[in-house]
């Protein structure tokens, strides 16, 4: 298990450029398995959740080629079939959430599929029923294996539907138009997930010769064509991390300049900085942010505390929840942080009030921060990361703390952010990795 030591206190100076973004890789990573030709992606970000997916495309017969640091092709022309029959698949497969999304591409194109339950961060019930439930809807059945803990699925064809999705998962609006794209007809997808990675894996498979409508709205139809080709994407920049260095610079009265950030996609995440009394800068496509002596947090024009909630896109992204509740430590007055969708993600708080901060942990969804200015600063601790966006949180918490601080098993920070200590050691961090 390696660790992070890192010395509190510094300010950092100058720019840093975000990575490309991850959640958007995994996903249009899946998408070469539905063509036998070369698709090409530039902006790939180096880090291990994308990495082992490459890997596990390999593995599969996918060829790969990694033509620079950031850009790779794939073509999926000599899939071997039996692989996915093997203990290795099984084993690589439970220990990665993003490899469910393999499953649309594969019985849309193979008529099969065979998904482990799969793995990924703890951060309470992920359940894959809008999954498998959409793709049933196609005309695939799908059974499952309680000693193997495996789903099988299989379809002699496909033919569109309409549904209307339980939930706006993106997962498995992703999953469930990937399988769509070939089938047989129109499928009408309602309550679908918009997000920018969404919009983005739409735009791919349009590229490649799909025909899907309605793309950035809740409401997907999609007229199926019997065989896609290969095409260029480039990903957009990773709008987590950027919100994480608006926070980072905020809690470590830094002057930042984020570069490159895709700033048409960042939705409500600029402002909602904002609100917690952040200079968000807007200059072209990159964000600065100067020195934060202090930042008070806004209240409701009524005088009530202030909530900060997650939503479905055009809503706050949940991966930033945890950002925004660490930075709250910092600010002039409270702060009501109501995690919808996962409740286990509040539990990293417990590692936050031993560092001095005024944290009440009301139920699993909800936590109330009140913040006491930077009157009263952290102090360092000794920490351990129970997941990628937790992970950054703590991050950010130990480099505005007075002390040094540890933080264990950051190969969950590593599944999810390239190279961070590196990049923020460039510009004034003191992060040593052991």
């Amino acid at each position: 298990m390696s660790s992070f030591i890192i010395e509190g206190g510094r300010r950092l100076s100058g720019e840093i450029v975000p990575q490309g973004a991850k959640n958007e890789a995994l996903e249009v990573i899946c998408a070469v398995l539905l063509t036998s030709e070369k698709v090409t992606f530039h902006n790939i970000p180096d880090i291990l959740d994308v990495n082992n997916l490459i890997q596990l495309l390999r593995e599969m017969g996918v060829k790969v080629e990694r033509l620079s640091d950031s850009s790779y092709s794939f073509q999926a022309d000599d899939v071997d079939l039996d692989y996915l029959m093997t203990d290795k698949f099984v084993q690589k497969c439970s220990s990665l959430r993003g490899s469910v999304m393999i499953a649309g591409p594969l019985i849309a194109r193979f008529g099969k599929a065979l998904i482990p339950k799969p793995g990924g961060d703890k951060i309470g019930r992920r359940r894959l029923d809008t999954h498998f439930v959409g793709i049933q809807k196609l005309g695939a059945s799908v059974t499952y294996d309680p000693d193997r803990l495996l789903y099988s699925l299989e379809a002699d064809h496909l033919k569109g539907a309409y549904m209307l999705l339980d939930e706006a998962s993106v997962t498995g609006t992703a999953n469930i138009l990937m399988a769509a794209v070939l089938a047989n007809g129109v499928t009408t997808i309602y309550n679908a997930a918009c997000e920018p990675y969404l919009q983005q894996l739409c735009a791919l498979l349009n590229q490649m010769g799909a025909h899907i409508s309605g793309v950035g709205s809740n409401l997907l139809t999609i007229e199926g064509v019997e065989a896609l080709h290969g095409a260029t994407h480039t990903i957009l920049p990773d709008m987590i991390e950027v919100g994480s260095f608006i926070g980072m610079a905020a809690m470590t009265a830094s002057d930042i300049t984020i570069k490159g950030t895709g700033y048409d996609w960042l939705g409500i995440i600029p402002e909602s900085f904002r609100r917690l009394g952040i200079t968000v800068e807007q200059q072209g496509d990159d964000i600065h942010i100067p020195i934060h002596e202090t930042y008070e947090i806004e209240t409701f024009f009524d005088g009530s505390i202030m909530t900060i909630a997650d939503a479905p896109w055009p809503g706050l992204t949940p991966d930033l929840l945890s950002v925004f509740l660490v930075v709250a430590t910092q600010a002039i007055g409270s702060v009501l942080i109501h995690q919808k969708m996962f409740e286990s993600r509040l539990f990293f708080v417990d590692k936050l009030i031993d560092m001095g901060a005024q944290i009440i942990l009301c139920d699993p969804h909800r936590a109330t921060v009140i913040g006491l200015g930077k009157r009263f600063k952290l102090r360092g601790s000794n920490m351990i990361s129970p997941d990628i966006r937790a992970g950054i949180a703590l991050l950010i918490a130990a480099m505005s703390a007075e002390g040094t601080s540890r933080i264990h098993n950051i190969e969950q920070i590593d599944r999810g952010y390239q190279d961070i200590d590196k990049r923020l050691n460039r510009i004034g961090a003191s992060i040593t990795r052991l």
